[in-house]
Formats: C-alpha cells, structure tokens, sequence
C-alpha cells in the first residue's frame, strides 16, 4: 500500500503550519533565502529586491498555500520565475555602428575630460613645489595678484617674489607629468 504524498489533499484537512504567520516565516527563513536569491543574481542589491518581489508574491498567496512545509520551494519558485521574468523584459538599446556616437569638439571648444586631467596634472606638479614658491605660484597666478601685493602678503621684496615664481615656473616646466599634457 503507498501512503500520500500530501496528507492535507488526501484527507481534505489542512496541516498544522510551522509558521504561525508569514513575518515569522520571514523572520526564521530570510538568509537561507536571500542566499538563494543572490545566486541568481550578480548584485547584492538586486537580490535584496529580488528576494523583497518573491516575498510579496508569496504573502499573497499565504492563506491558499495548504501545506507550509513546502514554503521554501514555492519562494524559490517565484524567486525564480521573477529573475526569468525581469531578464525577459530588459531592454537593451545597443546598436553596433562604425563611429562612435559622441559629439564631436568644434574650433573654440575644449574637451572637459583634456581640461581636467590638465588640471589635476598641474595641481600635482603645484604641490611638488616648496612651501614658499608654492605659495607665490598660488598667490600670483590662482588668486591672480600682483607681484606687489604677492610680496606683501608673504612679507617679502617684490624681486623675491619675482625670482622665486620664475625658479617655480622652470621647475613646472621640466615636470614630467606636465610635459606629457603640452
């Protein structure tokens, strides 16, 4: 004699759940399940919601799921269905061409990229410079003062201004780093 598979379909009664009710399914059963989830997917996050749309999913059928036994299978079934379902209806809008679909820089127009790989090259090279002529350097051309008013805020001459801004921009000229963007 063979016995049933599913006592509660057999014998029209429904079986006593191990889960009194579904947030404490939730609560005992969600790392198994977010580890399922994150082997279908390549991001954390995107298992996080994965796993949160098969929740849903599952507590709307709570009350018509008869055996509770078998939770984790129907939870893996919609975590499954769900992954199949998302990745049936990505969109991918990639077309292959032979030039690349970026506007072109016109006479006049910089490219920001140049711009900025130009400017944190010269801020680097800035601070490889002394305190003092660094200093000036700043002051003259960044804040952009005279070399008058250079010398009196550093309390100097003006020719030490002049001398060592002229022995800063030689060393910025020899730069390495510098002579790769000219």
């Amino acid at each position: 004699m063979t016995t049933p598979v599913c006592t509660s379909a057999s014998h029209g009664q429904r079986r006593p759940s191990p889960y009194p009710s579904f947030a404490s399914y939730v609560r005992d059963r969600q790392p198994v399940l977010l580890r399922t989830a994150r082997s279908l997917t390549a991001n954390p996050s995107d298992a996080e919601d994965l796993l949160q749309t098969a929740l849903t999913k599952t507590y709307v059928a709570w009350e018509r799921i008869e055996d509770h036994r078998a939770l984790d299978g129907y939870v893996r079934r919609a975590l499954l269905n769900t992954r199949t379902s998302q990745w049936r209806k990505r969109k991918v809008d990639e077309y292959v061409c032979d030039e690349l679909p970026e506007p072109e820089i016109g006479p006049g127009e910089e490219d920001q990229a140049e711009r900025q790989a130009l400017h944190d090259a010269m801020w680097r090279a800035i601070m490889k410079l002394p305190d003092r002529q660094r200093a000036m350097v700043v002051l003259r051309y960044y804040e952009d003062l005279s070399e008058a008013q250079t010398a009196e805020v550093l309390g100097v001459s003006v020719g030490t201004v002049k001398s060592a801004v002229s022995r800063a921009l030689g060393k910025l000229r020899e730069d390495p780093e510098l002579g790769l963007v000219r």
